[in-house]
């Protein structure tokens, strides 16, 4: 077997090493351009995360000062908020619409969390604090102006879901846990489930629906309508001698 000598093998590496004429491609250092896709306008996207504001205080102007108005009452027919929908229980207001500070909502909330420390569970707000309450202040003379910001507020309506949750959890448990944070928060309130039926103003359409509840008690048939008749005679005109 013959051996290749050194000379050689060296003279045959510096030969591939042998630059090529031709001019290599550079790689671009421009970003590549990102396919870009119409969105349309007024559609919102689901999705699972949370949003990275508080429900406690919106990104609102504190400057801007509004209007204190009235609390929503369901009476044309909505069932809209309360019923449970993504969790398994809730806590519904059997109250009349009542205004909740912030303050009120996350002392809730923090009693719910507390009385479940190591569940494993998941807890949905359903109310937001988007109304700005200003106060004048203590022995202050009226007029002057509305007033400085205060807090956030949130209107919730008779019968309305403020707190969701689902979990690996007994009902008993949870059942406890919305006892603490009902006596924390103005009003009165009750334990729901989901499945149970909703509710418009403060009847349940339990057995009945929502196109029957519209309906007239009773039918009134035409030859029952008799004309109103006025026992007052006819009155003469004021030019008469």
């Amino acid at each position: 077997m013959m051996r290749t000598s050194a000379p050689s093998s060296l003279a045959g590496a510096f030969r591939a090493l042998a630059i090529s004429s031709r001019a290599t491609a550079r790689p671009s250092i421009l970003p590549a351009q990102s396919t870009q896709y119409k969105v349309a306008k007024d559609v919102r996207f689901f999705s699972a995360t949370s949003s990275a504001g508080s429900w406690l205080e919106p990104r609102l102007d504190r400057n801007k000062k509004m209007m204190k108005g009235r609390v929503r009452v369901a009476t044309g027919g909505s069932t809209k908020g309360t019923t449970v929908i993504w969790g398994q229980y809730g806590l519904r207001m059997t109250d009349h619409g009542r205004r909740i500070s912030a303050a009120q909502l996350k002392v809730a909330e923090d009693t719910i969390k507390a009385r479940l420390r190591g569940q494993k569970y998941r807890l949905y707000k359903r109310v937001n604090c988007n109304l700005g309450v200003f106060v004048s202040g203590n022995e202050i003379r009226m007029g002057k102006g509305k007033g400085s910001f205060d807090h956030w507020a949130a209107r919730v309506a008779v019968n309305q879901i403020c707190f969701e949750l689902k979990g690996l959890i007994h009902e008993k448990v949870v059942r406890d846990a919305f006892r603490l944070a009902g006596n924390k928060l103005p009003g009165q309130w009750e334990f729901v489930m989901k499945g149970e039926p909703p509710v418009v103003g403060i009847t349940k359409l339990d057995g009945i629906t929502l196109e029957e509840l519209k309906r007239p008690r009773r039918k009134i048939e035409g030859s029952e309508i008799t004309p109103s008749t006025s026992s007052e005679s006819p009155r003469a005109p004021l030019d008469t001698p």
